[in-house]
């Protein structure tokens, strides 16, 4: 497993997927505007385009993002707050103003995965934080129906024979988690099986910006 994302969903109460399959055209001004509201006080300068495939966890200092009918989607590292999904800083929810929440974001390199999402009104629903190394940094709210697998051991983690240290801290992948949340709040997935009815990522189209110091 190699993805890694950092991203914010805000939306208006339709289906996310349905939405992403439709390829739906980017309204560059209100994305530009929303880049601005979200960095006051940073320059914010605009980059080359990019994609929900390629561009879902980009370099510090950048941000991709796009604002579709119904559905605004972030992607940046600003995201990550302590491990700890519920302290998104409070300029991100405010942004939702009756939406629909979501944070998913992953990192391959330490088996680490978080997720959470705020109903319109701004209650937190859940809020899910999880690696090998510190085990479960936050689990609040109630479970949605993808993770009842993983929390009743249905899907443990295979383990290599001929490794020294077969043993693994949890009973889980988080990794593998995170797909399924994937596949549960926005209809896609980064690695595994991808199905024909599938948003093609690589038609999301996500403009790019540089934050600068003025």
């Amino acid at each position: 497993m190699g993805a890694k994302d950092s991203m914010l969903f805000y939306a208006d109460g339709g289906d996310v997927r349905q939405i992403l399959r439709s390829a739906p055209a980017i309204d560059r001004d209100a994305t530009q505007a929303l880049v601005e509201r979200l960095h006051p006080g940073r320059r914010v300068v605009e980059i080359g385009d990019g994609t929900l495939l390629d561009h879902a966890y980009p370099p510090e200092g950048y941000l991709y993002a796009a604002c579709f009918p119904g559905l605004t989607v972030i992607c940046t590292q600003d995201l990550t707050v302590d491990d700890r999904p519920s302290r998104l800083g409070g300029t991100f929810r405010a942004e939702a103003r009756g939406r629909t929440l979501y944070l998913h974001t992953m990192l391959s390199t330490v088996d680490w995965f978080a997720y959470a999402i705020w109903d319109a009104d701004g209650t937190l629903r859940r809020a899910l934080s999880v690696d090998p190394d510190s085990g479960i940094l936050e689990n609040t709210g109630t479970p949605l129906p993808f993770e009842a697998d993983y929390w009743a051991g249905r899907r443990p983690v295979e383990i290599d024979e001929d490794d020294p240290d077969p043993s693994y801290p949890l009973p889980f992948h988080p990794l593998e988690m995170a797909e399924d949340a994937l596949r549960a709040l926005f209809g896609f997935i980064y690695e595994g099986y991808v199905e024909d009815d599938d948003p093609d990522l690589d038609e999301i189209v996500l403009a790019g910006y540089r934050l600068a110091h003025h």
